[in-house]
């Protein structure tokens, strides 16, 4: 017999059929047993009476999310007994067979509240618990929809989603990476990408013209705030085009999407408000400013670009770094200076910003797409040709064979999400996240691998909790010595 979704049980009305699903509440009047049965759709009143000896009997033993199966009819409730806080409210299952799929224990916390007056902590390691409760259904479904609705309205436009690698080259992006030993080639190492920034202007190169992927982007950070280990990037390329044409089309993509998916929502000032960044931090003391009009409405969209940012800027050591990414194209009437390293402080570059509510929710750019230029970023920054050649190597030659003037944008989905669902932070919008310190509650990890493990990866772990590459076995063609690395 076909099992029904609960939320379809009004159009069944007499009808025998099956449905299954977790036990939510329990509750007998005199003889009779109620309980509500609950699946991802919604809640079924279900009904056990006496003269149904078999499955009554059953029924006197269910617990709290229990798993049953059941079969019966479906009757309309007399109408004092209709519920009209549920789908199904107006009729009930007059069940005939009971099976017990599973059983369950205790929860270690309720999930009929919203979960937040629980200790994250508890919350994380019992996450496939916590997923239970109605409000985080609910943001899975909706991060759900808001990927669709990206994939479709760039599908529309002609882009082509693409999947770029996992394991990949350590590079300077920005943050640092996480690196992954290679046991077929003995003290080396992939990274883990901190975006597909890239792997996506090399299909530029190779003519592409319209890329995007849900990417997944790994950055091994420090803690801070509201910052996850890997999180999930709308990330899009274009080719031909200039500053103008991809702000354009972002801005009507984020439009549409709260005019489709949260129509309840306002957005402040469309189009979205431009400012510079030199008047952003003389005005709001931060590049990503909260400019609603009033801060005490949940439903007030206010974004706005931010742009004209510096390209370079002193790090703690008193060298040039660049304030966006490497691959960023100076504003036209830097590009001399740039060439030539003149004026450096003065640069500007075409970064582009994308902010909601004070939050940065993307950044993107135009990009170098000469070697020439993307050289000169490199050497600005202190590196030597040979260094740019042994990091770079790779983009710079494949700018040798014909590029076109191409950018794009990195856009936080998780976030992205959080601020149109109201919530206070990203980790209430992913499945499975991570404490701040990047530590997984739940899987208990990062955890220690088996010796067996290690000595297949030519790592050896000392007492100061550093990790180096070590010759384990003389006589294997596959030991090697390296320096010691950090862990």
């Amino acid at each position: 017999m076909y099992r029904f979704p609960i939320n379809e049980a009004v159009k069944h009305i007499g009808e025998k059929i099956k449905v299954s699903g977790w036990v939510n509440i329990k509750r007998s009047h005199g003889k009779i047993i109620f309980i509500d049965l609950r699946d991802r759709s919604g809640i079924l009143q279900c009904v056990f009476i006496p003269s149904n000896k078999e499955s009554y009997d059953k029924a006197q033993n269910l617990r709290t999310e229990w798993v049953v199966e059941l079969v019966g009819q479906i009757i309309k409730r007399p109408d004092k007994m209709i519920n009209p806080n549920i789908e199904t409210g107006q009729v009930e299952l007059s069940v005939e067979e009971l099976t017990i799929l599973s059983e369950a224990q205790t929860l270690p916390f309720a999930i009929e509240t919203d979960g937040k007056e629980i200790n994250e902590e508890v919350r994380m390691k019992y996450r496939y618990v916590d997923l239970k409760r109605e409000r985080l259904k609910n943001n899975l479904i909706m991060r759900h929809k808001v990927s669709k609705f990206v994939r479709d309205f760039l599908s529309a436009e002609e882009f082509i989603e693409i999947e770029t690698p996992t394991l990949t080259k350590s590079t300077p992006e920005g943050s640092r990476d996480f690196v992954v030993p290679s046991r077929l080639h003995p003290g080396k190492f992939y990274a883990l990408p901190q975006s597909p920034q890239q792997y996506k202007q090399l299909l530029m190169c190779s003519g592409i013209e319209k890329y995007f992927q849900i990417a997944r982007c790994l950055r091994d950070e420090d803690p801070r705030g509201d910052r996850q280990t890997e999180h999930t990037q709308i990330d899009i390329e274009m080719s031909f085009i200039e500053k103008e044409d991809f702000m354009e089309l972002y801005e009507r993509m984020l439009i549409k999407l709260v005019e489709i998916l949260f129509s309840h929502k306002k957005i402040q000032k469309i189009p979205f408000p431009r400012i510079t960044y030199k008047e952003a931090m003389e005005k709001y003391n931060s590049d990503k400013p909260d400019i609603r009009k009033d801060k005490n409405d949940p439903n007030l969209l206010a974004f706005c670009w931010i742009v004209d940012f510096p390209f370079f800027e002193k790090d703690e050591e008193g060298k040039w770094t660049f304030t966006h990414n490497p691959f960023s194209a100076p504003k036209t009437e830097f590009a001399e200076d740039l060439l030539e390293k003149n004026n450096i402080e003065k640069i500007l570059t075409t970064q582009y910003d994308i902010v909601l509510n004070g939050w940065e929710i993307g950044g993107g750019s135009m990009r170098n797409h000469t070697p020439e230029a993307l050289e000169a970023v490199f050497l600005v920054m202190g590196y030597t040709k040979e260094e740019i050649k042994e990091k770079f190597g790779h983009m710079i030659e494949a700018f040798s064979f014909g590029v076109p003037p191409h950018g794009g944008i990195g856009s936080g989905l998780d976030r992205i999400v959080a601020l149109l669902l109201g919530e206070p932070n990203i980790r209430e919008v992913i499945a499975f996240p991570k404490t701040g310190d990047g530590r997984d509650l739940m899987m208990r990890a990062p955890d220690e691998i088996s010796p067996k493990q290690l000595k297949e990866l030519h790592i050896k772990v000392d007492s100061a909790k550093s990790v180096k590459t070590e010759k384990f076995n003389s006589d294997s063609p596959n030991s090697v010595k390296s320096k010691k690395t950090k862990k």
